[in-house]
């Protein structure tokens, strides 16, 4: 009988099968994130139909951290590029213009919700039954209070389309009542601001994702300083790389269903 010969062992086969595993882990990991996203993106579309809807208009921080965002995927692709061609220090600087860009990117997205939350977009308390005080989403009427301009910070849609507003008055109008004879404001002010519920809920979530990405480009920045990840080994960079990606994609995707008209 004639016995066949046992192949070499080859590392390299580990390290291919090591590399492909953190990939795949990843996808899973990306297309978990976009199933939860998309659940609620489905569930803030329906139930805009059929309500008073409260668009709002981004603040300039937003545009800010568009941009930041955008330009931080950039340098982050040129960083595992200079990496793979073998120019180290180059992709360390790159990795930390990244992370850099990154920060900037959160505190641009502190500043534009702080404006939207100023405005009345957001919580506040009432008191129940009982006399205690309940947290509870901002009626429509807080945009008011707050000094929110009609037009300029905010409208109040209807299956799409914004219902009219008299400057002088301070009454709302149905949109198809272009000569504003009957007033719906009782009907609108005292309405939650049911949209300002889905969107923090979509942006907190994001924002615990951004934290988690922020800590993996400072995770990733130490293992490139400490050598872990060179020129022979970048899957980690790669990985890195999708991920931040994805989250600025994810953004964008967000901005504009919340904001763009």
């Amino acid at each position: 009988m004639e016995n066949n010969p046992i192949p070499a062992y080859d590392p390299s086969t580990d390290k291919k099968v090591t590399d492909s595993s953190k990939i795949m882990l990843m996808a899973f990991i990306i297309f978990s994130v976009t199933m939860m996203f998309g659940g609620l993106v489905s569930a803030y579309l329906v139930s805009s139909i059929g309500q008073y809807w409260v668009h709002l208009t981004p603040p300039s921080a937003l545009w800010v951290s568009n941009a930041l965002i955008v330009a931080s995927s950039i340098s982050l692709f040129a960083s595992l590029k200079a990496m793979k061609r073998g120019n180290v220090n180059r992709s360390k600087m790159l990795l930390i213009v990244t992370l850099i860009l990154g920060v900037g990117f959160t505190v641009t997205q502190y500043s534009g919700w702080k404006s939207l939350a100023q405005i009345g977009s957001g919580f506040g308390t009432e008191k129940n039954e009982d006399g205690l005080a309940a947290y509870s989403w901002n009626r429509i009427n807080e945009l008011i209070e707050n000094g929110a301009v009609y037009g300029e910070d905010y409208d109040v849609r209807i299956n799409g389309t914004p219902i009219l507003f008299n400057d002088e008055t301070g009454a709302f109008y149905a949109p198809n009542d272009p000569l504003m004879v009957r007033p719906i404001t009782s009907d609108v002010i005292h309405r939650t601001n049911s949209s300002a519920s889905y969107i923090w809920a979509l942006i907190l979530i994001h924002i615990l994702h951004l934290v988690l990405g922020i800590a993996y480009i400072c995770v990733n920045l130490f293992r490139v300083l400490k050598g872990q990840i060179n020129p022979e080994d970048t899957v980690r960079l790669k990985v890195l790389s999708i991920f931040w990606h994805f989250l600025g994609g994810l953004w964008l995707a967000l901005f504009a269903l919340l904001f763009i008209k």
